[in-house]
């Protein structure tokens, strides 16, 4: 891991108990600008509690070779520590921190993510486009509900999401690599305002965007609303110079458009209601806008009140129900993995079968808590038992490594891609080989994880109901022990040829040792 930087403060220490414990926040790391919201989900409702936004362009610090620069990397973490201080008296189960495409891009993220962690005591998530999109309507839909089809879109600084959904119910998302920073940057990094950069940049948006036409056409919607700074900025400067109410309209983005060109510069740009912040990134917003506008059919443009903040919220509390009260909850992840055990025709009945053995071996060698990081690693490896022969629908050879590419490429609506990662690692520890996960088992918390999976897989084996007290696994400080009924090993010579190996597999390269043993009387 990469050492913090001792110029920036260190994380604060976390309460046991949280100070609020109803509120929740959600930390975005775009690539414009970081934003953190606390709020309280009430009822039905929302009620928010702080907002704080800042300007990093974390997307402008990329450079040719896809490396997030130094210098972008200290702004990014400069805003971070000041979160943190905010965030002072917060549990890590009321605080969640996604990222999005700058960090999806960049090559260098993972040392940049440990940095940023440090400083903000939290762990930070990067996710995928389409579950950014997700959240995004999610919280468009929540605080401002309506039963129309409608088209929600957020234009961010290297990406711009598109959602059709009716109700709470988001029916096509799609993320696609373009956005206001990366168009400004490409097209305009001189600051020169021309009619030819302004053309080749809506010829660009309009390439990226045009395998959207058809699943986005205007037939699918009834009203359009934009969840993003971008749209925002261009409605205050419309509302400001008189223009419209706020509503975004291709008349007005032509009328912002000639203004861009007769300043014919950034710097001379006066545009009533214009930000300093967004002046260096609004020429690329603003071709994005009015491509979306002239090739989508989009007559009025609403700001819309929610945004992928809200959506990030309103997915935390849903969690948090889930890990109160199964019965109750509504977690998007579980419903993904039902899915995905449809589109890859998993047996489902083996499947349960390996994650109640897995679980119950969990149970016996680490604490037992549903909410909380335990109770997420638990439900990680719940969900890595349902999911560990999806490649077999690819082949029953090497079956845990296709499994494993699946779980770590497939868009899987709730998770982000670093939780994906860790799936994909646990189903590919599934049998053979430790060496081929040994960074993963430096933590001992995936090594007991892993060793419950494959133990549980093993005793499944056979693919039939097994006897829940035939094999138990007790845990001696930093070693395993398998313990069996009397007259078990006789009975199941070929469980216990598999238990052996197991033991030498460990031996070999693991960092635990597990024994095998007959129960004493």
């Amino acid at each position: 891991m990469t050492p913090m930087d001792p110029m920036l403060p260190r994380p604060l220490a976390r309460a046991q108990a949280p100070r609020w414990p109803h509120h929740l926040a959600a930390i975005d790391m775009g690539s414009n600008s970081f934003r953190l919201e606390i709020g309280e989900v009430v009822a039905d409702g929302y009620r928010r509690i702080h907002y704080l936004k800042e300007t990093v362009r974390l997307g402008a610090g990329l450079d040719a070779a896809g490396m997030l620069t130094e210098e972008a990397a200290r702004r990014g973490l400069a805003c971070l520590a000041g979160f943190a201080q905010r965030l002072a008296g917060y549990s890590a189960q009321q605080v969640r921190a996604v990222a999005t495409q700058t960090l999806r891009e960049a090559r260098n993220r993972d040392a940049f993510l440990a940095r940023a962690q440090d400083v903000l005591g939290y762990p930070i998530e990067v996710i995928s486009g389409r579950e950014e999109a997700r959240l995004i309507f999610s919280g468009v839909a929540r605080l401002q509900p309506s039963p129309v089809p409608r088209l929600v879109i957020d234009i961010g600084g290297r990406s711009t999401e598109m959602i059709i959904g009716s109700a709470r119910r988001p029916l096509r998302a799609e993320s696609f690599q373009v956005g206001s920073v990366s168009l400004s940057m490409r097209f305009f990094a001189d600051g020169r305002l021309t009619e030819s950069a302004f053309r080749q940049a809506q010829i660009a948006a309009g390439a990226e965007l045009e395998e959207a036409l058809i699943p986005f056409a205007r037939r699918h919607w009834q009203e359009a609303l934009g969840a993003s700074g971008t749209v925002g900025a261009v409605s205050q400067l419309l509302q400001a110079s008189g223009k419209t109410d706020g509503t975004i309209t291709p008349g007005g983005l032509r009328w912002c458009i000639a203004r861009c060109l007769r300043a014919g510069h950034i710097d001379r740009l006066d545009l009533p209601g214009l930000r300093d912040d967004r002046r260096q990134v609004i020429a690329g917003g603003l071709c994005l806008l009015y491509t979306l506008a002239t090739h989508f059919g989009i007559d009025a443009l609403a700001p819309a009140n929610g945004a992928l903040r809200q959506g990030v919220i309103f997915d935390l509390a849903e969690r948090r129900v889930a890990a109160q009260d199964p019965a109750e909850a509504h977690d998007m992840r579980d419903a993904s993995v039902r899915e995905l055990q449809r589109r890859f025709m998993v047996d489902v009945q083996q499947a349960d079968g390996v994650a109640n053995v897995a679980d119950a071996f969990y149970a016996s060698v680490q604490p037992r808590a549903e909410g909380g990081p335990a109770g997420e690693l638990r439900r990680e490896l719940l969900w890595a038992a349902a999911l560990h022969e999806t490649g077999m629908m690819v082949s029953h050879h090497d079956h845990h490594r296709h499994s494993a590419y699946l779980l770590a490429h497939v868009d899987a609506a709730g998770f982000s891609q670093s939780q994906q990662r860790r799936l994909a690692d646990l189903v590919l520890a599934q049998r053979g080989s430790l060496r081929k996960i040994e960074p993963a088992l430096a933590l001992p918390t995936f090594t007991w994880q892993a060793l419950c999976l494959r133990l549980a897989i093993i005793k499944c084996h056979a693919r039939r109901a097994v006897d829940p007290r035939a094999l138990q696994l007790r845990r001696d400080g930093d070693q395993a022990l398998i313990v069996h009924a009397p007259g078990w090993a006789e009975r199941n010579p070929r469980t216990l040829y598999l238990l052996k190996e197991e033991a030498a597999h460990w031996e070999r390269s693991g960092p635990l040792r597990l024994r095998i043993a007959p129960a004493t009387t």
